[in-house]
């Protein structure tokens, strides 16, 4: 039987920091306040003329060539983004896969949004699984910047720009295999993260336009709430269902949206603050590409290590949420 692994993790991230003390300049903030409501202090803002397709291609690389496998073994493309190059077409993964100089290879997008990287690993598990194919090249890429309005001080200090990617690849080594998923949604909770025009309810036009209807519009206070219940509920059933504790768990890497959410996640599921791996201050939201993004920053730490178990969780808009839970299985 054919078994999906997790054999590296590489990312981009843009070298252009916007501090809190920017945003003091742009809108009615302070430091203190962004401080104590997110944990954020700076995150990452990609050049003008850099898509996300552009910071997916630099994160492939790194996690290709750490993988130690050639561009020809990729026989699958999953890219993970709510901000896609183009607003329908192509796809970001087509694009990406044609920048790497790719071979002719199957490649589409995922939109689930914050979750979209813990839905791109399942996908690409099933594929492995399945047999369809062999070895899957999985990237989170988000340009936030492109779609924040920043004059909404509810939100336009929040995201920031990145992208993350990791290959899995087949394997016939249980004790290497990604060991369980889950992913989810609740289309019933549609309006809590948005952007409301552009797209066929609202097409493109003055109004969208005049109204910045294509950008980021979210109800904070009940995402909260509901990003708590659902992520240590979730996290709690996978644990359970494959008779392991938290104890087992080496690295709680969830996404990074804010530090009130993860410290009560954190806190519900009984982890350690050396279990946690916490990026949000530097990076701020990257949506599909923050999971990513703080795996690798403890990868390039030294923190993680071949064989340590991983615990993936995250949510977002759809609703969307998911949690995966694996060893880091790099090619020896």
């Amino acid at each position: 039987m054919a078994y999906a692994a997790f054999r590296s993790i590489g990312a981009y991230i843009p070298p252009k920091i916007m501090t809190n003390f920017d945003f003091e300049k742009m809108i009615d903030t302070s430091d203190e306040w962004i401080t104590k409501r997110t944990g954020i202090k700076e995150r990452r803002v990609a050049e003008d003329n850099e898509a996300s397709s552009d910071l997916g291609v630099r994160a492939a690389q790194q996690a290709i060539q750490r993988a130690g496998i050639s561009k020809e073994d990729i026989d699958l493309v999953i890219c993970a983004t709510v901000t896609p190059d183009y607003l329908c077409m192509p796809s970001t993964a087509c694009l990406i896969a044609s920048k790497l100089g790719l071979p002719e290879v199957q490649a589409f997008d995922i939109s689930a949004a914050c979750t979209g990287f813990v839905y791109a690993t399942s996908v690409a598990k099933a594929f492995i699984e399945s047999g369809m194919k062999k070895t899957v090249l999985i990237i989170g890429a988000e340009k936030y910047s492109s779609i924040l309005d920043y004059t909404d001080r509810t939100t336009c200090f929040l995201f920031g720009d990145g992208a993350g990617a990791a290959i899995l690849s087949a394997t016939d080594k249980k004790e290497e295999a990604i060991i369980d998923i889950n992913c989810l949604s609740d289309g019933n909770h549609d309006d809590l993260i948005q952007t409301p025009g552009g797209g066929s309810k609202n097409p493109c036009s003055q109004e969208v336009v005049d109204n910045k209807m294509a950008c980021i519009k979210m109800k904070g206070n009940e995402t909260f709430k509901l990003a708590v219940k659902t992520l240590t509920s979730d996290v709690k059933k996978l644990l359970e269902k494959n008779n392991l504790t938290n104890e087992n768990i080496n690295h709680f890497i969830p996404h990074q949206a804010n530090y009130r959410i993860i410290k009560a996640v954190g806190d519900a599921l009984n982890l350690s603050e050396e279990q946690i791996i916490l990026t949000i201050q530097k990076y701020g939201n990257t949506s599909a590409a923050s999971i990513p993004m703080a795996m690798n920053d403890a990868y390039e730490e030294g923190r993680i290590k071949a064989g340590d178990i991983i615990l993936f969780d995250a949510f977002g808009s759809g609703l969307t949420w998911g949690s995966a839970i694996f060893p880091f299985s790099p090619n020896k």
